[in-house]
């Protein structure tokens, strides 16, 4: 595979490879950031934090806050829809040292995200947008702060190209582009000539693109394409952190990429992630949180449903370890199990506040749109 170089710079921070691992909730906690570390090296950011949640202390939310003693440059994602709220919080991160670099979502599509006009909602209104990311810029100081959003609301609705040039101009350190539109969801193709077409729009900050990553050769098609900067990956690492390895080699041209690992190395890494898990979030919740990956792990390998059943129900680490036991070692990756992972989902109506879509330059903040707390 040939090399695309890339020189990516998010502020002070020199990213190489270009390769960011996006927020997913309930996922990249610190645990699984430290497992895909080990893996490859990037920009790993946390789960989405609430900007509401963050001021007010909420428990949960500063529960979240949780970087291990390695990890470098820190990095979290906020979440917000009032642009005084999301200064305080910004505020907040840089007065208390909390992270090194901030991520502004507004890609979520999730229903009771958009219904209050937050995530993928949000870029429609122009003017909203640009004064939460403008508040929250000239709040962060030194720390740089990057932006995320979708294509648009749907087809009829695509916000993109302004939100990248009005966040370029508020002087964020790099925009990212998830290349479907929040009536999508995760649905369908990601449409990556919008990413090209950003990268020619938004000239003087980095442009990342995201969507349909799932083995290396994908994130370089995605560079060739597009021209774009760097790599955003999701939902292609669930149960494969390895992922970060192959995407390392990739990008820096070596020429054979890493062997997949055979179904014993994936039961060494599953059981790592475990002991991760637990010692983040203790024993037993660790081991429930556990209980999600298992099917990822093992998608595509001949393992048995009673397996299967049986490891997605263990309580303690005998258990794990005697059902991984009845694993083949020497099972090989499986053939075309490096694809999509996650729920899909279907493309369907974007909730949205009633009015949303009357005043593309209206400044108001729907009422409740704070109420949403992250951490509960």
């Amino acid at each position: 595979m040939p090399a695309v170089r890339r020189s990516l710079r998010i502020g002070p921070y020199q990213v190489d490879p270009p390769v960011v691992l996006a927020p997913m909730a309930g996922i990249t906690n610190v645990a699984f950031r430290q497992l895909c570390r080990e893996h490859g090296a990037g920009l790993y950011i946390c789960e989405m934090i609430t900007s509401r949640a963050l001021v007010e202390r909420h428990p949960g939310t500063l529960r979240m806050i949780s970087f291990d003693a390695a990890e470098w440059p820190r990095s979290m994602q906020l979440y917000g829809v009032d642009p005084a709220t999301i200064r305080k919080a910004v505020e907040m991160v840089r007065g208390e040292d909390l992270a090194d670099h901030i991520d502004l979502n507004f890609g979520c599509p999730v229903p009771k995200v958009t219904r209050r006009g937050g995530g993928a909602a949000l870029p429609y209104k122009r003017a909203l947008f640009g004064e939460i990311v403008r508040c929250a810029v000239e709040a962060a100081g030194h720390i740089p702060v990057t932006v995320k959003f979708r294509i648009g609301i749907d087809d009829e609705h695509r916000t993109f190209l302004d939100a990248g040039r009005i966040a370029q101009d508020a002087g964020v350190a790099a925009v990212a582009l998830h290349a479907r539109t929040a009536a999508q969801r995760y649905s369908g193709s990601a449409d990556w000539d919008a990413i090209a077409a950003l990268k020619q729009a938004v000239t003087s900050i980095p442009v990342l693109g995201n969507g349909d990553i799932f083995a290396a050769v994908d994130a370089i098609r995605m560079v060739e394409h597009t021209g774009c900067d760097g790599v955003v990956v999701g939902r292609g690492c669930l149960g494969r952190p390895w992922l970060f390895a192959e995407l390392e080699a990739a990008f820096r041209g070596q020429h054979s990429a890493p062997i997949p690992p055979t179904l014993g190395q994936v039961a060494a890494i599953l059981r790592r992630h475990a002991g991760l898990l637990t010692h983040t979030l203790g024993f037993d919740k660790g081991l429930r949180d556990l209980r999600k990956h298992i099917s990822w792990y093992l998608h595509g390998f001949p393992v048995g449903g009673d397996v299967r059943r049986t490891l997605g129900m263990v309580s303690s680490f005998a258990e794990l370890d005697e059902a991984l036991a009845r694993l083949d070692p020497d099972v090989p990756f499986p053939p075309g199990a490096d694809g999509p992972r996650g729920r899909q989902g279907s493309p369907g109506r974007v909730a949205l506040p009633q009015g949303w879509l009357d005043d593309p330059m209206d400044l108001a903040v729907p009422a409740g749109a704070e109420l949403l707390h992250s951490g509960g």
